[in-house]
């Protein structure tokens, strides 16, 4: 994974990666897919090519009012796209909330685009009628919409934590350590000054205050129950080197050599960070010493620790087993489509159309944010992601089509413009209300949670929709020339 790679260097390459994915795959369409004829209008004496775009947008926001059931959908889509645009634009600020690793939230985001393929295909098979395989492909995306919670959840409750990533319990303080919480200033050593600063001084946002040793073999003892450990400090140009150690043992880099810290900097920086793990859960003792060595360029042997946080458990999981779970998950539904699909899905397949396929799809997304407001494991996670994938290219492909069967064929080029700049003005709203649920509730939670009014208001609104209607009017437009 590129990820790994140090420095910038895993994001320089994945935007290098993204460019030549874009030109590879644009090959085919600039080279296969004819453009169609046009007929261009020039542009008369004195017209302004912005202005006219801007009169002629007005003109098409006019007129579709005029196609009622139209614009009751693209109002219907504009609502239930924003809410199924947010879910993968928020799920690795949530994921990350919910301490997922950087690893992991990013194939689950990589995996939701490449199973998003085939599962789009099989979704847009839903409303095919006279298609052999229409009852096999509402068999199998309705058994998925059904399996991949009630799986995830059976998963978290009987497999162990340390495969599901199930979070344990928070610790607790035990004896004379402290539990997991966020420690600063006197309550971290009453033997070293304290010095406070204001947050004018250290541009943070609130006051602080360092904990301060000057001696060579100052040291610092915290007792704590926990595994892995934040301390904040402070560098600067007269601050020196300090050693780290676990249970009277020093913590060891990735060479197996000691960690030393060295808190030299040419100006002075207040919110440095340094992560710490002891090799298991329970009580230890984190002891930070003044060495009283420093950089040739330092001036001082200046140390000084402002916080040390005990963070939550780890929550370790195996991807192996969870992906694994996924892909026998697969076959099973694959399995219960070829064996039941015609038996006991045929006539409800008959029933069904673009409309109500895309109902479908928006009832599974009502049932991911659900979800999600309650989920805290990483199977759950991965389960869930697989669920997006399932709806999410089908949803918007049959969206597509059902826009393009109520447009004229003579305006289409008209009303599909008119229709992604409609989709790009609204896609700020379910941000908008994720954002201050956030603020609001200090989680990610709720913000989640609320998705959900986007997919029943557009589903209310999409089935008020005519579709006969809508076509019938499109038909006639074209007739009339």
């Amino acid at each position: 994974m590129i990820f790994t790679l140090p420095d910038t260097w895993g994001v320089r390459l994945s935007f290098l990666s993204v460019a030549i994915w874009w030109a590879v795959f644009s090959i085919p369409l600039l080279k296969n897919v004819p453009e169609p004829a046009g007929n261009p209008r020039k542009l008369a004496k004195g017209e302004s090519l912005i202005f006219t775009g801007f009169k002629e947008t007005w003109h098409t926001l006019r007129n579709i009012s005029d196609y009622k059931d139209l614009f009751r959908f693209l109002i219907a889509f504009l609502i239930y796209n924003d809410g199924i645009g947010i879910i993968i634009s928020v799920a690795v600020i949530y994921g990350a909330e919910l301490g997922f690793g950087t690893i992991e939230l990013i194939l689950a985001i990589l995996m939701v685009q490449f199973v998003g393929i085939p599962y789009s295909l099989v979704f847009g098979n839903m409303p095919s009628k006279g298609s052999k395989r229409q009852a096999m492909a509402v068999a199998f995306i309705i058994f998925n919409i059904i399996a991949l919670p009630i799986a995830a959840l059976a998963g978290k409750a009987l497999l162990p934590r340390q495969i599901t990533g199930t979070p344990a319990d928070d610790f607790l303080p035990e004896g004379s350590a402290v539990g997991q919480g966020d420690y600063a200033g006197a309550a971290l050593s009453n033997d070293w000054p304290l010095e406070p600063f204001s947050a004018e001084q250290t541009g943070l946002e609130e006051d602080t205050a360092f904990v301060v040793s000057n001696n060579a073999d100052g040291r610092l003892d915290f007792e704590f129950n926990g595994q892995k450990l934040e301390v904040v400090y402070r560098r600067g140009p007269d601050h020196g080197i300090w050693a780290v150690e676990i249970d009277g043992k020093p913590l060891l880099d990735a060479d197996g050599e000691p960690i030393m810290v060295d808190g030299y900097n040419k100006t002075v920086r207040y919110d440095e960070t340094l992560e710490i793990k002891a090799q298991d859960e329970g009580v230890h003792t984190l002891t930070l010493i003044n060495t009283g060595d420093s950089s040739a360029e330092s001036s001082g042997t200046i140390m000084a620790i402002s916080q040390i946080n005990v963070l939550p458990p780890i929550q370790p999981s195996n991807l192996g087993v969870i992906v694994g779970m996924l892909f026998a998950l697969v076959l099973v539904s694959a399995l219960f489509a070829w064996l039941t699909g015609e038996r006991f899905f045929g006539k409800f397949a008959e029933t069904l159309d673009i409309k109500r396929s895309i109902q479908i799809a928006l009832v599974a997304y009502s049932v991911i944010a659900v979800w999600g407001f309650f989920l805290d494991s990483v199977i759950e996670f991965w389960f869930l992601a697989w669920m997006v994938a399932t709806s999410q290219g089908g949803s918007q492909a049959l969206s597509r089509s059902l826009y393009a069967a109520m447009t004229p064929s003579s305006k289409s080029g008209e009303f599909f413009g008119f229709f992604s700049i409609m989709s790009k003005f609204a896609s700020f709203l379910s941000p908008l209300v994720f954002i201050l649920s956030v603020a609001f509730f200090d989680s990610s939670r709720p913000g989640i949670l609320t998705l959900v009014v986007f997919f029943v208001v557009g589903m209310y609104l999409l089935n008020s929709v005519d579709v006969e209607a809508g076509k019938k009017l499109a038909n006639e437009i074209d007739a009339a020339g």
